[in-house]
């Protein structure tokens, strides 16, 4: 039998069956390929997307402010508040009518009261007049320069932290802050080495006061007593403390000699504006250059030849200046000494400094009260226990 031969036709019909599945293979491969390539851009979307996203978290983190930003209307009206200003009598007066008619009428009186004081607006970060200072005051290495160096540590802190937390109660819209007030410059009794009158801490005690501060997330005073030394000498010796946000300047004319060239406690010390404002803008280019919030420079007073000069003090929007009432006595002599030494004068803040013990060395005197001294014109912020 012979074969049968293929026809024309069977044989096109294979062949259209091949190409036709060829051309779905390839339909199928490109839609596969362009698949692929699709799942590939979602993912590189995405994640440029994420990544777009971080670069812009990263960017929004840096522009946003270093430190508070000044709220000025609330910084002048803490100013008027801490002034304190008595409210003035009206006066009463009697005018008389086109009918002749007599009446009282009642004035208030324009009054110029010098605090609170006209000075430059501060830089974002500001302490005062935000928040109280409440500072215990001494050295580490005595107990009878103040109570920093009476107790052991864990007493000392607790003991401010108490303070701290009354001050707050008694003045809420205030909040209080802890502060330590070392003496890190001694005026001395002998001349030492370089006939200075003065010692100056080693590094490791001023390290244990900043580690102390630390603990109870507290600012540090480094208070200097120059002796026969002066304060452009001192200040450098302190400058890298001064360059960190939380340490701030005391400065006690009490034990500044230079003038008298007497030996420190013999006689009251001295200490001109000029000396003062060396140390503000000392204080101030420390600011500027490490772009920190505002210094605060805290002065000690409590007779007036220990600061000649006041007028000329200047103030600054890198440096907050306060004059602290640092007698001790009775109530009422305190008080006279703020209204004698301090109210008349104004530079900046006040502050007002309170002895544990010399405070209530009179029979039945007891240490002044947050509430009482919340009553004094004006009003101190910064407060200092010794």
């Amino acid at each position: 039998m012979e074969k049968e031969e293929l026809k024309p036709d069977m044989r096109i019909g294979r062949s259209t069956a091949k190409k036709i599945f060829y051309i779905f293979l390839a339909v199928f491969l490109i839609l596969f390929i362009l698949f692929l390539i699709y799942s590939l851009n979602s993912k590189t979307e995405n994640y440029n997307s994420k990544n777009t996203a971080s670069v812009l978290d990263i960017f929004t983190e840096q522009v946003e402010p270093k430190y508070k930003p000044l709220d000025k209307e609330d910084y002048d009206r803490r100013m008027n508040l801490l002034a304190n200003n008595p409210i003035p009598k009206p006066i009463i007066k009697k005018v008389k009518d086109e009918n002749g008619n007599i009446t009282e009428v009642s004035e208030i009186p324009k009054t110029h009261y010098i605090w609170p004081v006209s000075a430059p607006y501060p830089r974002d970060g500001a302490i005062l007049p935000f928040n109280r200072i409440i500072a215990y005051y001494g050295n580490l290495y005595s107990k009878k320069m103040g109570i920093l160096g009476e107790y052991n540590e864990d007493v000392v802190l607790e003991k401010l932290q108490n303070e701290v937390e009354a001050w707050t109660k008694a003045d809420p819209e205030t909040p209080a802050i802890p502060a330590l007030h070392y003496i890190v410059t001694v005026a001395q009794g002998s001349p030492m080495k370089d006939n200075t009158y003065r010692a100056r801490m080693p590094e490791s005690e001023v390290g244990k006061v900043l580690k102390m501060a630390e603990k109870i997330n507290g600012i540090v005073f480094l208070d200097i007593q120059v002796g026969l030394s002066n304060v452009e000498k001192e200040l450098p010796i302190i400058k890298k403390y001064l360059e960190l946000p939380n340490v701030h300047l005391g400065l006690d004319p009490e034990f500044a000699m230079s003038k008298s060239g007497k030996k420190p406690g013999t006689v009251i010390g001295t200490m001109d504006a000029s000396e003062i404002n060396y140390a503000i803008d000392y204080l101030s280019n420390i600011v500027k250059d490490h772009d920190l919030p505002p210094k605060i420079l805290m002065i000690h007073r409590f007779t007036q030849n220990m600061v000649t000069n006041s007028k000329n003090i200047k103030t600054t929007p890198e440096t907050q200046v306060v004059l602290n009432m640092d007698g001790w006595g009775g109530k009422a002599h305190k008080i006279t000494t703020y209204k004698r030494f301090v109210y008349p004068e104004p530079i900046q803040f006040t502050g007002f400094k309170i002895f544990y013990k010399n405070d209530t060395k009179e029979k039945g005197t007891t240490v002044f009260t947050p509430a009482e001294l919340l009553k004094l014109n004006p009003i101190p912020i910064y407060i200092q226990y010794q």
